[in-house]
């Protein structure tokens, strides 16, 4: 199997994955208090994958590189999850999954900064698109009565978005030097210490004796998969191709979360849900189709005038 055949797979159980990881969260909120299910989750997959590399070997790495992996950290899981989590509280989930739709704006912008990345023609399309997509997805399921917020909890989950994108842009500029397995560890050891704080100070609150099998399970499906499987699959991705363009592909979150909904919590999916789905599709396969040899040449241009 080609890279490009090995990355679209990755991309496509990344994107399984953390769609059915909304489903996962729900039951293990029934036992568990936020911030607690937070650190046992990226604790128990920060503890599977160190036993990892005790076996594989741990890496010697310079203090510049361990600054960027905690940066990587800081961004996701870290404040990724703090904000987002937040911002539930005070926004809708409605608009707060269209402003999450938003998210492979912000990294192409970041990646054209940083990484000296050129957006194609094809990635503008389908960004435009998805974001569409997500919207009558959105739409589909609350309407217009599903949209009651704060301008703090909009702003939070913004904040959530804009820690997502500089998240893709550090782990694409260290999948240049570290192999997926370093990357993807040393992230979830940094992000896990950013929830130690909050964690001692709100454990006393948790009532042990209420955690039912059930969401156990689904926290341990949370760490293995969702974080180590989709983070190690996400970030093996972002070393093959542009970030922009695996940006997209998370829009395809959504689609799989709804799907999920309907077939394991019987939801209904609605007409406007169905299309909302076809659409970020579209944009995904959108995205991936082969760009013009103008617009290699450009990219092959800005790439070589980067490094």
């Amino acid at each position: 199997m080609d890279n490009k055949n090995t990355t679209m797979l990755a991309l496509i159980f990344t994107v399984l994955f953390w769609g059915f990881s909304f489903i996962a969260i729900k039951i293990v909120l029934t036992s568990f208090s936020p911030i607690v299910y937070m650190f046992l989750r990226f604790t128990l997959a920060s503890g599977f994958l160190l036993v990892i590399l005790l076996f594989t070997g741990i890496p010697k790495l310079d203090r510049a590189t361990h600054f960027k992996l905690f940066l990587t950290g800081l961004f996701e899981p870290g404040l990724y999850y703090y904000f987002e989590t937040t911002g539930l509280t005070l926004t809708s989930a409605s608009k707060a999954s269209i402003i999450l739709a938003t998210v492979p704006i912000l990294v192409s912008i970041l990646a054209r900064i940083f990484l000296g990345e050129k957006i194609t023609r094809n990635s503008a399309y389908a960004i435009l698109l998805s974001c569409a997509g997500i919207c009558l997805l959105v739409l589909g399921e609350s309407g217009l009565t599903g949209f009651n917020s704060s301008m703090a909890g909009d702003l939070l989950i913004l904040a959530a978005a804009l820690s997502a994108a500089l998240y893709m842009v550090c782990a694409r500029s260290l999948g240049n030097q570290l192999s997926s397995l370093v990357l993807t560890s040393f992230q979830l050891f940094y992000g896990t210490l950013m929830f130690l704080p909050v964690f001692l100070y709100k454990v006393s609150a948790q009532s042990w004796h209420a955690v039912t099998l059930e969401s156990f399970l689904a926290l341990v499906f949370l760490a293995l998969f969702c974080s180590v499987g989709g983070y190690f699959l996400f970030n093996y991705a972002l070393t093959q191709i542009a970030v922009s363009r695996a940006a997209i592909f998370l829009n395809g979150v959504p689609v799989i979360t709804t799907i999920a909904a309907a077939l394991i919590l019987g939801e209904q999916l609605t007409f406007l849900q169905i299309t909302g789905g076809l659409i970020v599709l579209v944009a995904v396969f959108i995205a991936n189709l082969p760009v013009s040899r103008m617009q290699k040449q450009n990219l092959a241009t800005a790439t070589i005038s980067h490094h």
